[in-house]
């Protein structure tokens, strides 16, 4: 993770001071809300974080019956089924996630790219240290396909609720799903602050309509709760030895959004979130997954088999179902907004860290920092998303394209951890081996059960993840190949001020050098005394590091080195989760002699022309789609909010 860049062409570099701060990361679990109300902030976190797997009753247990593989709709498969539901959730939710890997914050932060820049302090030296990044990053591709599927499975299975009310209302459902799919992500580009207002309220209804319906059926046949012994999901096992493996592919739609609560626990906090999920989400989730077995349990076989098409709805009355699919619809489309806003997070992280070229990013929010839109990946996710409906047509068929992506983060969650256990917090082996073994036991399952659906489906995550692995490696490899050459030819600073001195006119003002290592002359003020044959009186060559951990201390922020003859030579550093604004940080700086103004200030930034080369480096195609991102990345001008009328760009040749 340290060779990550934030290419300025003009630039910045990543790199790590070792990991996170073990004794600040662990102050409050969360940056910025260690005196927050945890009841507010846990009401907070029901709206926002747990709407992917709150909205999973509405398809989960009915595609372990009626999926791929259906099962027998009989007393041993339903208490095998909602048993298997309940250790899942217990073992990997409940243990894995909220009990582990919430303790492994990053300065507050969570999730895949958190987790590797955590550890790789610890083993960056070592030779697995690039496997572990590789890994945090395939994760990070997987979730692009994730963040596809989940609207479309989501909105798309709520909206078939309608299909419950009236059978003749079928033709509807797909026009109905694409214009609430559509308009979420047109509703985007204002923000989301004024509408997460109601994301809360809306969701703990939800969630309270989830216990309250699973109650009136658990209070009529309290005996399917003998299902809470995990002998009955050894039974089904025993008994359906294929498809009780089988049936793991739709268990685990149960779980899926897991990944979610820990990538976002910067958001709410560590403790807030383990009082939402234990103190409220959990066993809303359970109470309806055995009220929805209790249901099936005490109807005949010919009402069992019509009401398993679509169990979640069948639970409520008929006259409260349009109710019902009007709540459903919405808990769906906060659940999408979620994890549209998450894509949003972790593109901006994996461009703070060097894998993804400088993208146009809005602020959507002048309180909240971590507000954001990215109008790039709005778009290609609404594209996919659409595709995705068109092509699958229901949710039924969607379910077999879901879980593939979730799941194999969750097996790279698990190596992660496995690592997290052993190298950084130095559990002992006998203890750390075999939790390590149950949950690669756990998830691999998982993972092999839902390998089963990829003709079906499960491919389509698998090549979204794949193309954007593909694009996220090629931009990391071209940047550390472009610094390389750069840093072949490079001049030395404290050199070439003392021979520019007295060879060029100075002017007054101040001129920034964008530069993308903190070693040599940037070519751009190497052509503009070529060029101009001038320099100003103040010369600033300025380095922008981000750093492998959420946010930087304002102490640590700068650092400066007098060069003399009025040159200097400035770094800024930067997390991962924060924003690069440029002039914001030099207007608190007074380190190179006198205050910036910007209305003297002139910003000179590089643009390099790629050329191949045959110097060894990357494949041809990869160096021409490298050459393709770096022509259609953002305006570093934009990216690093500089004034735009006081930028000057300097072009060049490079062979990579």
């Amino acid at each position: 993770m340290s060779d990550a860049t934030t290419d300025m062409n003009g630039g910045g570099t990543a790199s790590a001071p070792g990991g996170a701060k073990q004794s600040d990361a662990g102050k409050s679990g969360s940056h910025g809300h260690s005196t927050g109300n945890v009841a507010k902030l846990a009401f907070g976190a029901v709206g926002v974080v747990f709407g992917d797997i709150g909205t999973s009753p509405i398809y989960a247990f009915r595609e372990t019956f009626v999926g791929p593989h259906p099962l027998a709709i009989d007393e041993l498969h339903i208490l095998g089924v909602v048993s298997l539901i309940f250790w899942s959730m217990t073992l990997v939710v409940a243990v894995q996630y909220v009990g582990i890997l919430m303790r492994a914050d990053n300065k507050g932060q969570g999730g895949s790219l958190a987790l590797v820049a955590l550890i790789s302090g610890a083993i960056k030296k070592s030779r697995y240290g690039g496997l572990i990044v590789m890994l945090g990053v395939f994760a990070t591709a997987l979730f692009y396909g994730d963040s596809m599927i989940t609207p479309a499975v989501s909105v798309l299975s709520a909206v078939e609720g309608l299909t419950v009310v009236q059978s003749n209302l079928a033709p509807f459902v797909m026009p109905i799903a694409l214009i609430l799919l559509v308009g979420l992500f047109v509703l985007q580009k204002s923000g989301t602050a004024k509408v997460g207002a109601l994301f809360a309220p809306v969701m703990v209804t939800y969630f309270s309509i989830l216990a309250i319906l699973g109650i009136y059926h658990l209070v009529q046949m309290p005996e399917v709760l003998v299902a809470l012994n995990p002998w009955y999901a050894i039974q089904f096992f025993l008994t359906d030895k294929m498809l009780g493996f089988l049936a793991l592919g739709s268990v685990v739609l149960a779980v899926t959004g897991a990944e979610a609560l820990y990538s976002d626990m910067g958001h709410f906090g560590r403790g807030p979130m383990r009082l939402s999920w234990f103190g409220f989400v959990m066993p809303c989730l359970l109470i309806n997954y055995f009220g929805q077995a209790a249901m099936i349990l005490s109807l005949d076989d010919a009402q069992a088999a019509l009401a398993m098409e679509n169990p979640f709805f069948n639970l409520a009355p008929e006259s409260l179902r349009l109710p019902l699919v009007i709540l459903v619809s919405c808990a769906a489309f906060i659940a999408s907004q979620a994890v549209i806003s998450g894509a949003f997070s972790i593109t901006h992280q994996a461009m703070q860290l060097g894998f993804i070229p400088r993208l146009s990013t809005r602020h959507t929010s002048e309180h909240e920092v971590g507000q954001i839109y990215i109008p790039f990946v709005n778009w290609a996710l609404m594209i996919g998303v659409i595709v995705l409906v068109l092509v699958f047509q229901n949710s039924s068929n969607l379910a077999s394209a879901y879980g593939i992506a979730v799941t194999g983060a969750m097996l790279i969650d698990t190596c992660l951890m496995t690592v997290l256990l052993i190298v950084l917090w130095r559990w002992k082996l006998w203890i750390a081996i075999p939790v390590a073994v149950t949950f690669f036991v756990v998830d691999g399952a998982y993972f092999a059960a839902n390998a089963t659906k990829i003709p079906d489906g499960g491919w389509f995550p698998l090549l979204i993840g794949a193309v954007a692995f593909t694009l996220l490696t090629t931009w990391n490899k071209g940047r550390r190949l472009m610094r390389d050459r750069m840093t072949e030819a490079a001049l030395p600073l404290n050199v070439f001020a003392k021979s520019a001195h007295g060879s060029a006119a100075r002017v007054p003002g101040t001129a920034i050098f964008m530069a993308s290592s903190n070693v040599g002359v940037p070519s751009a003020l190497l052509h503009n005394i070529k060029h101009n044959k001038v320099l100003h009186e103040r010369v600033v060559v300025l380095t922008v590091e981000v750093q492998d951990v959420p946010y930087v201390e304002s102490g640590e922020r700068y650092s400066v080195q007098d060069l003399g003859q009025g040159f200097y030579r400035m770094t800024l550093r930067y997390g991962f989760m924060e924003e690069t604004d440029i002039p914001a940080a030099l207007a608190h700086n007074q380190m190179c002699g006198q205050p910036f103004e910007m209305m003297k200030t002139s910003f000179f930034l590089s643009r390099q022309t790629l050329v191949a080369s045959e110097k060894p480096g990357m494949a041809i195609w990869r160096e021409r789609l490298f050459a393709w991102m770096m022509r259609n990345a953002a305006s570093a001008m934009v990216f690093f909010r500089l004034p735009t009328n006081r930028v000057v760009e300097l072009g060049s040749q490079l062979e990579i």
